[in-house]
Order: structure tokens, then sequence, then C-alpha cells
């Protein structure tokens, strides 16, 4: 089979690399040239942090911690998704129950993260059961809200000529009516990802003896800046990799209809 060819202009990966990356390089030099200038200690220089952030990695404690953490974001992405796909899209399709449950999702996306925390382990206790729970309750109204307008959205064209062929139900759901929810979903998907790592830092940070948040609880007890910056660092460098490695692939692949 012939490789397929770019067409004519379209930048290579390693021209997307350098595009996407030299806002962060300039960042980091601004950075370094600052914490060189200001000579304190609650702005140590990105190459202390790097040292710091080998420290942990040989020592395994940022790998024990980022695990827990990515394992709570995990579990509480995928209820809250699943929870909040289905609701917006029962929503979208019936007025009745979107008007009965749109006060809920009002209340749900103004609520702050930190008193649903701490009204779930005053209820549930110190569990990780309650850290779950707090953390899908306040991501699941983002995302009905997005897939609800998705599901007003939809082409009835496109249903209609599904149903003139004759499609089975899931097929019509699978084939021609979730298509049309893919940016819907990867926006909600994106956004919701964003918000969990910052809710599970907190939960982390209040009611758990391990986890991202928890050692950052820890260190800024101690005013230990560098130590904080080493454990955000190796926290973005995992939302960059599940951005590259997992996210932008998938969605160029379903999207690859609407080219």
């Amino acid at each position: 089979m012939p490789e397929e060819l770019s067409p004519p202009g379209t930048p290579s990966s390693w021209q997307r690399l350098c595009s996407r990356s030299w806002p962060l390089l300039l960042l980091a030099l601004l950075w370094q040239l600052i914490a060189m200038q200001a000579h304190s200690r609650v702005l140590p220089t990105p190459l202390a942090v790097l040292q710091v952030l080998q420290t942990e990695l040989q020592s395994g404690e940022l790998l024990f911690h980022l695990g827990q953490t990515l394992t709570r974001v995990a579990i509480s992405f995928c209820l809250a998704m699943l929870l909040g796909v289905g609701l917006g899209i029962v929503m979208g399709r019936s007025r009745r129950w979107d008007r009965a449950l749109d006060s809920l999702l009002i209340l749900g996306l103004n609520l702050p993260a930190l008193v649903t925390t701490i009204l779930c382990y005053i209820w549930f206790g110190l569990s990780e059961s309650a850290a779950i729970l707090a953390v899908v309750v306040n991501k699941i109204p983002m995302v009905a809200i997005n897939l609800r307008e998705g599901a007003r959205a939809i082409d009835p064209g496109l249903m209609e000529v599904a149903s003139a062929y004759r499609l089975s139900r899931s097929a019509r759901f699978f084939k021609v009516y979730l298509p049309q929810l893919y940016p819907y979903l990867f926006s909600s998907a994106r956004n919701g990802l964003a918000l969990i790592w910052k809710i599970v830092l907190v939960v982390e940070l209040l009611g758990r003896s391990d986890g991202v948040g928890f050692q950052i609880g820890s260190f800024f007890h101690f005013f230990d800046i560098t130590s904080i910056l080493a454990y955000t660092l190796a926290f973005s460098a995992v939302i960059f990799l599940l951005e590259a490695m997992l996210l932008r692939p998938l969605e160029n692949r379903l999207n690859r209809w609407r080219l």
C-alpha cells in the first residue's frame, strides 16, 4: 500500500513540536533570569528544581505519590464522564428532563469544590470512596452541560437519512448520532481532566495520606518551594504526555470523517 503523502504546506511533526515547545522554553528562560536576579529561596532556579525532581524519582517517592494521584484521577474521570455524558444526552433530547434538572446543574456548577470535599469527608469519613465521590460530583455538571448542547445540535437530517436506510438503533447511535458529539466529548474530556486534577489535589490535601496533593501540603508546612515546584513540574509533564499521546491522536482518529 503506497504511503500517504501530506498535503502541500502541512507542517511536519517536528515543526508542530517546535511550535508548541518554544513558549515553554521561553517561560523556562524567563524563570531562570528572574531567579538569578532575585537570589531568593522562595524562587529557586529551574536547575535546582530539576535536581530535586531527579532525587525524588530515584528515591521512588515521586512515582508512588504520582501513581496514587493518577489512580484517583482515572477513576474519577471515567465515572464522571460516563454519568455526565448520559445525563447530558437525556437533557438534550428531553425538554421535560432538561427543565427538571437544569437548576441542579446550575447549583453543581457553582458549588465550590472545597465545600463538596469537606461535606463528603464529614458525611462518609476520610475514605477513598468519599474522596472519589467529591471529585465526581464536581465534574458531572460540566460534562452534562457540554453534552446537552451537543445533543441539541444534532443534525436531524442525518438522523432521517439513517432511518430511511433502516439502520438499527445501535447503528444509528454509534455511527450517526455519537460521531456528531465527538467535539463536545473531547471538549468535556480536556476541560474535565484539568478540573479533576485540581480537585484531586484539594481532596488529597484535606483528607488523604498520600498523593501529590498530600506531598505539596507537607512541603508547604516546611516552606519547601523547590520540592513544590518539582512535583508541579512532574504533574505538568504527565498532563502534556496524556494530551500528546492519548487525547490528541484519539481525537484526530475519531474526527477523520469530518475532513
